[in-house]
């Protein structure tokens, strides 16, 4: 059965399961996790909010997962292998999975950032992160390694 959700009810979720110091970029973002409150289980919703000079995560490509972000509030940096765009509200942006085009959010003004976030939850994935010494891998959770394999 369907039903009708304030996210404002949602708790936001803090923190990131990146590694030592590389969870400091990710710091001020919030993410009120919908998907997971409405139950769905084939794509996860987020309404994410970014306090300045923090980034919506590392630089980082999927190999199985799409990816979609609309602009709800505030100028966010998108940063792409293609350089550095500023987005306005209202705005949206897309990353097939496979691309290869490594992305992420900065909010590089002094106000928040709002956005929503879709993404595909398909089995297997897997995550570049081409900027950082990270690999990521899912099966029941996230498992970071170095680009070599090595523990991090």
């Amino acid at each position: 059965m369907s039903k009708i959700l304030d996210p404002a009810t949602v708790v936001p979720r803090t923190g990131s399961g990146y590694p030592g110091a590389l969870k400091e970029r990710v710091a001020g973002r919030s993410k009120r996790v919908l998907g997971d409150a409405l139950g769905l289980k084939n794509f996860g919703v987020n309404l994410s909010t970014l306090t300045p000079g923090t980034w919506s995560a590392l630089r980082h490509h999927h190999a199985r997962q799409d990816e979609f972000v609309y602009i709800v509030s505030g100028h966010p940096t998108l940063v792409t292998d293609s350089g550095r765009t500023k987005m306005a509200p209202g705005q949206c942006v897309g990353f097939p999975a496979g691309d290869g085009d490594g992305h992420c959010l900065i909010n590089e003004t002094d106000s928040d950032v709002v956005y929503l976030e879709v993404g595909d939850r398909t089995p297997g994935d897997s995550v570049v992160y081409p900027d950082d010494d990270l690999l990521a891998k899912s099966s029941s959770g996230w498992t970071f390694t170095r680009k070599d394999g090595s523990a991090v």
